[in-house]
């Protein structure tokens, strides 16, 4: 049912979309009440993942299709894909997007009516570089049509709550709620102390995982599972390359939605082959056995703590025959067998003892990375204006020190500022060749920041912008996930709610995270969270895509109070709902009042 909009005075005012309603109402992508949506996708994951902890594999199917029907799925599924998906932006083989209000309604429908009869098609082959210093070696990605992802996302919906219940409670890549930080701290608490009793250390990797994993393990493991049939076209849909078709026998294509659950899916049951075990008492649920290895996995990285060398070799060739009914293979030019002493990289990280203290630092090969990426980006920007610079290299600087803010990281912090000082001015003297030194920096240095008595701060004198330095972020301890918690599990409902609140947006400012924490985290037009802390950023670009993409869409908004006419109450909204409001505004004078058009942070 749809509820024409009746202007009464007030904010909010606006039309409102029934979750469920017949399938050929015509809807207004502006007016769906989001919240609802969320509410009713949530409860019916909830009921999936109580249904599955119970065993109750009949309750599950039946719940499974109910969502699967649920057009409040659709409409999440097409706003996850079209809207907040860093590559929405990005076409499949048809050419297809949706990039607008009009074209993601008309896509919502489009899924909903034709979920019964869809037939997966083929993706589209693209190359991405790998991490700098891999030789030039490039990354294939397949990217599916964009119904094939919407279909994707509607199915993992439905999928994921029932494995999130079985799911091993040290598996920590691409699960909601779970992050590279999780992982890292999980390694630290086993691993920190005078006399760690495990001091060997297993750090292997995957090869190919993605490309390799065999279909009919995925399908037997996923079972009756009612999208079943979808599953198997994805992962035989084939390869377009160059306009030339070639059938995939093997493997799940990077880019697609569902992908990396199928991966956490065929790889459940690892620690168990490793030998991990754990206690079953009540008082110590959790807790491995004494002994026991302790194996910390992310997506096909994974890092098995031991306590001899024996023990780690033996662990090692568990794992090799484990993996090879799955077509999976460890890549042996990167699986290492190392003590704590000599230390490892994880995720970006480097884990080490020092004179008997663990201290988790940037790896050196992420800060030659990032030096790199910087030094490569000022080359080109050469010509260019300081506003230029400030939009290529602040997402850059942002995204890399809040990945990195939970390590040890105050001295690679200021080293980088350091070098990143070098590099501004450099690009200044080239640019002004013909001028002295103090031209130089009086021009482009100075103390734009006024919370930081800072003189040395690139900036521009037009607009008062300024460069943000690794440094100004605070380095904070990571709030680990605790066991096997899930924000599926409804047991856990205030657990999850506690540690939204406690999670302060990255970069935000006392004032700003003083209104975030008096709005509850929500939108207070559509009801929506301003942030979705399940699933958060999980690299350094991916967090630069964050500040780039996700952060410009939540502005502050100053709306006067209905009772107080005269007093102002700043609050912050997403974008596309001020935009929405605003344009009520124009067509019922009176209802809204202005609004500071200042970004989160």
């Amino acid at each position: 049912m749809t509820m024409a909009p009746e202007p009464k005075g007030k904010l909010g005012a606006a039309a409102l979309v029934s979750v469920n309603g017949p399938e050929g109402e015509i809807l207004d992508w502006g007016a769906v009440d989001w919240r609802a949506c969320e509410e009713s996708v949530r409860r019916l994951r909830q009921r999936i993942f109580t249904a599955s902890k119970a065993g109750d594999l009949k309750r599950v199917r039946s719940l499974q299709r109910l969502l699967l029907r649920s057009r409040a799925n659709t409409l999440l599924s097409v706003r996850r894909v079209s809207e907040r998906n860093a590559g929405r932006g990005t076409a499949g083989v048809d050419g297809e997007v949706a990039l607008t209000p009009r074209a993601r309604m008309q896509l919502a429908r489009r899924v909903q009516c034709e979920a019964a009869s869809w037939r997966a098609r083929p993706v589209k082959r693209v190359y991405v570089p790998k991490k700098q210093g891999s030789g030039g070696k490039r990354r294939p990605l397949g990217i599916p049509v964009i119904v094939d992802r919407v279909h994707q996302a509607r199915v993992v919906s439905a999928l994921e709550p029932e494995w999130e219940a079985r799911f091993e409670a040290r598996s920590y890549g691409f699960r909601p709620g779970r992050g590279c930080h999780d992982a890292i701290e999980a390694i630290y608490r086993v691993a920190r102390g005078a006399n760690p009793k495990r001091r060997w250390v297993l750090n292997a990797d995957l090869a190919a995982a993605f490309d390799r994993i065999d279909h009919d393990h995925i399908l037997a493991m996923i079972g009756t599972f009612p999208a079943r049939e979808l599953v198997e076209q994805w992962l035989k849909a084939g390869v377009i390359e160059d306009g030339h078709f070639t059938p995939t026998e093997e493997g799940t294509p990077q880019g697609g939605v569902i992908s990396p659950v199928l991966l956490n899916i065929a790889l459940h049951g690892m620690e168990q082959a490793a030998g991990v075990r754990y206690r079953t008492s009540a008082s110590e649920a959790g807790k491995t056995v004494t002994g026991s290895p302790v194996l910390v996995r992310y997506a096909d990285d994974l890092v098995v703590l031991c306590h001899t060398r024996r023990q780690a070799i033996e662990v090692k060739a568990r794992l090799t025959v484990w993996l090879a009914p799955k077509g999976l293979a460890f890549n042996e030019d990167k699986t290492r067998l190392v003590t704590l002493e000599e230390g490892f990289d994880f995720l970006g990280f480097n884990v080490r003892r020092y004179r008997g203290k663990l201290l988790v630092k940037p790896s050196k090969a992420a800060i030659r990375r990032v030096r790199e990426r910087l030094r490569t980006e000022m080359r080109s920007l050469r010509g260019a204006n300081a506003a230029a610079v400030l939009r290529r290299l602040t997402p850059i600087i942002r995204g890399w020190a809040a990945y990195y803010r939970s390590a040890v990281s105050s001295e690679t912090f200021k080293t980088l500022d350091d070098y990143l000082w070098k590099l501004t001015y450099k690009w200044a003297s080239y640019n002004h060749s013909n001028k002295p030194r103090f031209w130089v920096s009086a021009r482009y240095f100075g103390m734009f920041n006024p919370s930081r008595r800072d003189r040395w701060v690139f900036g521009d004198r037009e607009s008062g912008a300024y460069l943000p330095k690794f440094a100004w972020t605070r380095v904070v301890r990571h709030r680990m996930v605790k066991g096997a918690s899930s924000p599926d599990d409804p047991a856990l409902a205030a657990y999850w709610a506690e540690r939204r609140a406690r999670t302060p947006p990255p970069t935000a400012g006392k004032a700003t995270w003083r209104i975030y924490q008096a709005q509850e985290g929500r939108c207070p037009h559509c009801g929506d969270w301003l942030l979705h802390a399940e699933d958060p950023p999980r690299t350094p670009h991916e967090w630069e895509q964050w500040l780039s993409i996700s952060r410009p869409t939540i502005v502050r908004d100053v709306e006067q109070q209905d009772d107080k006419p005269d007093e102002q109450e700043p609050r912050l909204i997403h974008a596309h709902c001020r935009t929405r409001h605003t344009n009520e505004r124009r067509q019922y004078p009176g209802t809204l009042h202005g609004h500071e058009p200042t970004r989160l942070a």
